[in-house]
């Protein structure tokens, strides 16, 4: 389909670094009057003195934004000091609910210390804030988490952390660069039940790994869903959705809604005219804009970065990636397959009946469910790693007695991602996932959308991270930006 025009939109609303530094300025002591209460003041009662807080930015207030600023707000030894959105009635949502959070601990019954932003560049300004949140669409992850890091902020950044292989390493180099603690957003590994699972593996319990399976999805869930009826025809629903890559749709333009700025939604994206599937407030889904490529990465957004984590960290491949990606048209595998340096391979399967008919690699009794993880396969036995779908399972039975498991249920809200994040923002350790992990995680789904674009088998050299004698492959590691946006 034919792209729309780059061309639209690029000067509206922009900021420069010299007058938003301005414009922060006068903000930066907007929060401190209100937290001089007595016992919270003073640190009495089981709270954290105002001193010792560490003070957080959440950008982006969706779906997922609320629930990291429930998680914020609820935690004493946090304060969050403002919420930015594109989107006014999110953005004033978030204030509301932090305000009112904070006002049911006052003896007053009053809070006026959250500020309320549009443009993300206003609240990095600040020098009173310690740290972000970024849960914003994809194309904005890499050059938000860069000038967060640059602005001397410490980062928890949604996954996936890129979208592009080149945005990643860009992401990772400068992080490193700038000193600062990034944790990326896949906390299935943070879970006691997965992370024991993991470790099993990882130390030898199934001896020689040969085979991993995770689910990867084509587009039929986004393009057959009922709020794509009235666009059916148009994007083709029935052949779109047999796709296992985001791809571009030109959607016709409709009225932007008061209160959203479309323009820096769209950010450093390719420009695309508002649509409702894109942006609708409130929102329809978790990820309502990932089907589209410049927006987002489908299967890599939906679930597989979190898998790609859980597996690689599994593997010990948490700071590499295969060798080989292998594709279903050479006749070797039924399904796109990831060829690790050691031999093992992770198939990639469209649902889990697949892992027992096509590959016959597990028992046909075996009870396979859930998704964010992947079935282990080796040498002594089977293991799952999988969420939301019931319990562990896994055989020959002993290995559960080798495991250790103080449970096979895996309890989704039993994670320490977040304190482990900011345990580390105050003692400066490396947290669990950090930048390197979470590039790696995310490189893994953005190659095999390569292998499918390509439709063919590609050879990688995790070190270098290049296709070697491959420029066509090579060319697709990194994408255009639009102005004033490069990163």
């Amino acid at each position: 389909m034919t792209r729309t025009d780059n061309s639209k939109g690029t000067d509206s609303r922009r900021l420069t670094r010299r007058h938003f530094l301005g414009r922060a300025a006068g903000l930066s002591g907007i929060v401190a009057a209100p937290w001089i209460v007595s016992s919270p003041a003073l640190g009495a009662n089981g709270n954290v003195a105002p001193s010792e807080r560490i003070t957080v930015g959440l950008i982006g207030k969706g779906l997922m934004g609320s629930g990291h600023l429930r998680r914020l707000v609820g935690d004493r030894s946090v304060q969050v000091l403002a919420v930015c959105d594109v989107d006014r009635l999110r953005c004033e949502d978030g204030k509301r609910r932090v305000e009112e959070t904070y006002a049911a601990d006052r003896s007053s019954g009053t809070y006026h210390g959250c500020a309320a932003y549009n443009d993300y560049r206003e609240l990095l300004a600040r020098p009173d804030i310690d740290a972000v949140v970024i849960v914003t669409p994809d194309h904005w992850h890499a050059l938000q988490a860069i000038d967060a890091a640059k602005a001397g902020k410490d980062i928890y950044c949604e996954k996936p952390i890129s979208i592009t292989v080149r945005q990643g390493r860009r992401l990772a180099e400068t992080v490193r660069r700038y000193c600062r603690i990034f944790q990326t957003g896949t906390q299935y590994r943070s879970i006691p039940t997965v992370r024991r699972v993991c470790e099993f593996v990882r130390a030898g319990g199934l001896g020689k790994v040969k085979q991993v399976f995770t689910l990867w999805s084509s587009l039929a869930g986004f393009m057959r869903a009922v709020r794509f009826k009235s666009h059916a025809k148009m994007i083709d629903a029935g052949k779109s959705g047999n796709s296992y890559v985001p791809l571009d749709f030109a959607l016709p333009a409709e009225p932007v809604p008061e209160g959203l700025d479309w323009n820096l939604w769209v950010g450093p994206a390719l420009w695309h005219p508002y649509n409702r599937l894109y942006h609708t407030n409130p929102s329809p889904g978790v990820v309502p804009w990932s089907f589209e490529e410049d927006f987002g990465a489908a299967s890599v957004t939906w679930h597989h970065s979190h898998s790609a984590d859980v597996i690689q960290y599994a593997l010990g491949a948490e700071n590499s990636g295969p060798v080989e990606f292998i594709h279903p048209a050479s006749g070797e595998y039924p399904t796109l397959t990831c060829k690790y340096a050691n031999g093992t391979l992770l198939h990639l399967v469209d649902n889990w009946p697949m892992v027992k008919n096509v590959y016959k690699a597990v028992p046909a009794t075996a009870r396979l469910a859930g998704s964010f993880g992947g079935v282990f396969v080796g040498e002594k036995g089977w293991v799952t790693s999988m969420s939301t779908g019931g319990p562990v399972e896994g055989g020959p039975e002993n290995i559960f007695d080798q495991m250790k498991l103080k449970t096979r249920q895996v309890n989704i809200g039993d994670n320490n991602h977040h304190a482990n994040w900011l345990e580390c923002i105050r003692t400066r350790r490396q947290p669990s996932t950090d930048e390197e992990i979470g590039h790696r995680s995310a490189s893994l789904g953005h190659l095999t959308i390569i292998a499918h674009k390509l439709q063919r088998s590609l050879k990688w050299d995790p070190a270098a991270e290049v296709f070697p004698d491959d420029d066509m492959a090579n060319r697709l590691l990194c994408r255009a930006m639009r102005a004033p946006w490069p990163i």
